[in-house]
């Protein structure tokens, strides 16, 4: 073998290992991270505080927050972004479990157009009373709650950020399971829903639990029941609604997803990533402050939890008859 032949085919070699190097190794590009909602929140907050955790595995993180129409357009950024790793982005409740139903048109298919990474984490939500409110109707518990609907038919009312939000359907989910009557009074978006709440306007909310904590520590609301399937440690002495209702479970969670395609080695090297990341002590701190529950998951995990979590909305969504067109 010549010279010029022994270049040549160490050149190939190299090319071919190349070749069966991830796109994440191969191009020290920074990662994009879309955020479908507006800087600030707490999945905001979460992604910032994990792009920082995974800087020395994955370099840097960029993230890209892409609010409106209910975190459609940042979903559908993340489903037609190209496939190399370097661009994945946040999925959550409302863009990959609830949107689906509620929208009459979708850009993206949440089954069909995305590759999980894995759950970030989980927020139970809360039925929370004006507790003035409370006082008054002489209400301290989610049993006391209903018989005061039962005793008093069409008195009660209830908020929610909008129709087919959250705390809408968890509303009506609760109503169909206690067999009662309640009000429900739509607002443009979660604050002002708490403050009509605060106010007197409506009697009850059921609200993300990192959004009405101050608010429960501080005496002006009084906790019922949150909506996970078990109480959480994060509001000692609050049972869960299924311990009324068997398997009441409505959580507010959300999750790292890449376009659908993009290569298995890939999303594993993201999982593992972002998941050591989310076992550290410093991220269960940070987390804890917004009332949020680690989780961590593989892709497979991941993916398999959101199609369940699509069955669930579709049947909830249809009962409450909420739309947008």
């Amino acid at each position: 073998m010549n010279r010029r032949q022994s270049l040549f085919c160490s050149v190939a070699s190299l090319a071919a290992l190349a070749s069966l190097v991830s796109p994440l190794a191969q191009a020290q590009e920074p990662i994009r991270l879309i955020v479908p909602y507006a800087p600030g929140g707490p999945i905001d907050i979460t992604a910032r505080a994990l792009a920082e955790r995974v800087r020395d595995t994955l370099g840097v993180v960029i993230i890209d927050n892409k609010a409106g129409a209910g975190g459609n357009i940042g979903a559908d950024a993340i489903a037609k972004a190209p496939t190399d790793g370097l661009t994945i982005g946040i999925s959550a409740t409302a863009t990959h479990a609830v949107n689906p139903w509620l929208y009459a048109k979708m850009p993206y298919d949440a089954g069909k157009d995305f590759a999980g990474i894995t759950q970030m984490v989980r927020v139970p939500n809360v039925l929370v009373m004006n507790a003035a409110r409370a006082e008054q109707f002489k209400i301290h518990s989610v049993a006391d709650l209903i018989a005061y609907a039962k005793s008093h038919p069409g008195k009660l009312n209830y908020g929610s950020g909008g129709n087919g939000s959250a705390g809408h359907l968890a509303g009506e989910m609760l109503k169909q399971k206690a067999g009662i009557y309640a009000l429900h009074v739509p607002y443009r978006g979660a604050n002002p829903a708490q403050l009509a709440l605060l106010s007197g306007e409506v009697d009850f909310n059921i609200d993300n639990l990192a959004a009405a904590a101050p608010n429960i520590k501080s005496g002006k609301l009084k906790a019922l029941a949150v909506t996970s399937l078990e109480a959480t440690p994060l509001l000692p002495g609050v049972p869960a609604l299924s311990k009324t209702f068997p398997g009441f479970a409505i959580d507010t969670w959300w999750g790292l997803v890449a376009p659908a395609g993009t290569p298995k080695p890939v999303l594993n090297k993201l999982s593992q990533a972002f998941n050591e990341a989310l076992r550290t002590p410093e991220t269960k701190t940070r987390f804890e402050a917004l009332m949020a529950e680690p989780v961590g998951s593989a892709p497979a995990e991941f993916d398999k939890f959101m199609a369940v979590e699509r069955s669930k909305y579709q049947a909830i969504v249809k009962t409450s008859g909420a739309k947008v067109d």
